[in-house]
């Protein structure tokens, strides 16, 4: 058998915000028999007793424990973190704990379902407990229920990599225009540039257009204004937002 047709092991991998949670993140993840979990914890928090405890419990039961540093009150922080996880085992099985976490990084970890293949899931708890500090916010596992799925349109690998020249390129004393888009796509042969192969430079600034200014501008990503006979182009807010959630769509990015 060759070795493009040999059979593979599929990854089941869980994906959990670090709150003030233990049972939420551990049940699920033994229910589901994972083979990896990735914990996101932000730097700013302190880990408590029973954040120690639940690795060791998971890692002698077999689970592989990565342990990922992320600004959980950063929704973009967080949903870019969990899109380049699902990139990295794009043929596994991703599930993310919407509910383990602080109300920002759920809503993150929501909105990386949406871009992705990643299934959410929200873990309903038999009881709470208090003070966080000593004792995890809820006890037990009521269920797990998957949440239902809705596509979200992301930007293509092209435009994400325009997104990254724009901002790279971006100074107080220069912004980039259309042209060096062109540029910069003509030289690090850009699909939307070398499949069309377009015929003279008003073709080439009609495709720029088409396949990646006019989509980013009505996404709020990118901001072109007039400047003489050129138009400069720029990120904006959104723009940068984005950049940071899909960066893992950029070449050799190391996911």
């Amino acid at each position: 058998m060759s070795g493009d047709a040999a059979l593979r092991t599929i990854e089941e991998v869980h994906v959990a915000p670090l709150g003030y949670e233990f049972d939420r993140i551990r049940e699920p993840v033994l229910e589901y028999g994972a083979d990896t979990l990735y914990l996101l914890g932000d730097p700013e928090s302190e880990r408590t007793a029973y954040h120690d405890r639940l690795e060791s419990e998971l890692a002698d039961r077999g689970v592989t424990v990565h342990a990922r540093t992320v600004d959980l009150d950063d929704v973009y922080d967080v949903l870019g973190e969990i899109t380049t996880i699902a990139d990295r085992y794009d043929d596994d099985i991703v599930r993310v704990n919407v509910s383990s976490g602080p109300k920002l990084a759920a809503v993150g970890a929501a909105l990386a379902c949406m871009a992705t293949d990643a299934s959410g899931y929200h873990v309903h708890p038999e009881s709470g407990s208090h003070p966080v500090e000593e004792t995890p916010r809820t006890e037990g596992m009521a269920v797990a229920e998957q949440l239902p799925s809705y596509p979200l349109e992301t930007p293509t690998a092209d435009q994400v990599q325009v997104l990254d020249y724009v901002e790279s390129s971006t100074d107080a004393a220069y912004t980039p225009k259309k042209s060096d888009l062109i540029a910069f796509a003509e030289e690090n042969d850009l699909a939307f540039m070398t499949r069309a192969d377009p015929a003279n430079e008003k073709a080439k600034f009609a495709l720029l257009n088409n396949r990646i200014v006019d989509p980013l501008t009505e996404q709020g990503y990118l901001r072109i204004e007039s400047v003489g006979r050129t138009k400069q182009v720029s990120l904006t807010d959104t723009g940068r937002n984005a950049l940071r959630a899909f960066r893992h769509k950029l070449p050799e990015s190391g996911g």
